[in-house]
């Protein structure tokens, strides 16, 4: 194994997303099992000591791809030299609390680690925001990091597109492989857009294979406020599921893939989205880009639910515009 290892930045190093998500990380379910890397554990100070006892587990673990485990509290040491970032740690939204507030609150997270970022971190660094609400948080960063290409950093919607995937396969009989070409729009949210309008399995599309009135009143809410069923069964939130979207992420953007994912990114102004928001949409990845899938004809059913999350995400930007 002669390649030079590779930085990898997760923050909220001891919350349960990040539990999960380093054992996969490590094992090299990101960048492959012939790809080194050194993990930067970034927590606040008074979490440090819980991610030691993190660090000494992943130690135990013995990964033959893990040179070295560093825990620091300091954003500006924590990704100079970083190719990867997971910005897992946010601002949980409290009881009372506006979106507006918990915007505002996480504004003094993701400023200052996009400043870091800007600062010190490699040339070939990406960054996907996890904590919550990832599109605006991810916005934040981005603009805080004016030096940095917008396209670096993500927000992740692949677990809703993993939700959408297994929904429909439970609901048609298939495996989640077998199905092509589906689309989570806009933001992560209640607002967001499951889209099976150029879906198809063996060929065959989903919209023959459905019914319209499932799609649109069980399917399109249930992806939608997926996470809200999982915290009233299990009585916590989402952790090992969004882990490992955030690792299918990652991977596809490092190794590629051909088939249809959702990735919030910068937009460029297409499918009327307007240019610079954080959006969902959807892409295929080559050459270690995401590259929108272009020149899909929209109709007015599709444009008016992607309209909603573009009127949803200018207003969460127009909350946080003291910070941009």
């Amino acid at each position: 194994m002669t390649n030079s290892a590779k930085k990898v930045v997760v923050t909220g190093a001891a919350g349960n997303i990040a539990y999960s998500l380093l054992w996969r990380l490590a094992a090299g379910d990101v960048y492959g099992k012939d790809q080194p890397i050194k993990l930067t554990l970034l927590e606040v100070p008074e979490a440090v000591k819980a991610t030691e006892g993190v660090a000494m587990e992943l130690n135990d673990s013995a990964f033959p791809l893990v040179r070295s485990i560093e825990i620091t509290d300091d954003a500006t040491s924590a990704f100079d030299g970083a190719s990867m970032a997971f910005l897992v740690g946010a601002q949980p939204r409290g009881k009372g609390m506006e979106r507006s507030d918990l915007l505002s609150a996480n504004g003094k997270i993701f400023v200052p680690q996009g400043q870091a970022i800007n600062a010190g971190a490699a040339d070939d660094i990406r960054v996907l925001v996890v904590g919550n609400p990832a599109n605006t948080n991810a916005l934040i960063a981005q603009q805080s990091a004016p030096d940095v290409p917008a396209e670096r950093f993500t927000a992740m919607m692949r677990l809703d597109h993993n939700r959408a995937l297994s929904q429909l396969a439970e609901k048609i009989g298939c495996s989640t492989p077998d199905i092509e070409n589906v689309v989570v729009w806009g933001n992560h949210s209640s607002t967001q857009f499951p889209d099976i309008s150029c879906a198809t399995v063996d060929g065959k599309p989903v919209t023959e294979l459905v019914d319209r009135s499932w799609y649109l009143d069980e399917f399109i809410p249930r992806v939608a406020k997926r996470g809200g069923e999982i915290i009233q069964v299990r009585g916590k939130s989402s952790a090992a599921s969004a882990a490992s979207a955030a690792i299918d992420h990652m991977r596809d953007w490092v190794q590629g893939t051909e088939r249809w994912i959702t990735a919030a990114l910068p937009s460029d102004g297409s499918y009327g989205i307007e240019k610079g928001l954080v959006y969902g949409q959807p892409v295929v990845a080559r050459d270690g880009k995401f590259e929108l899938v272009e020149g899909l004809e929209l109709t007015d059913f599709q444009r008016e639910r992607i309209a909603a999350s573009v009127a949803e995400l200018q207003e969460e930007r127009a909350a946080v515009a003291d910070l941009l």
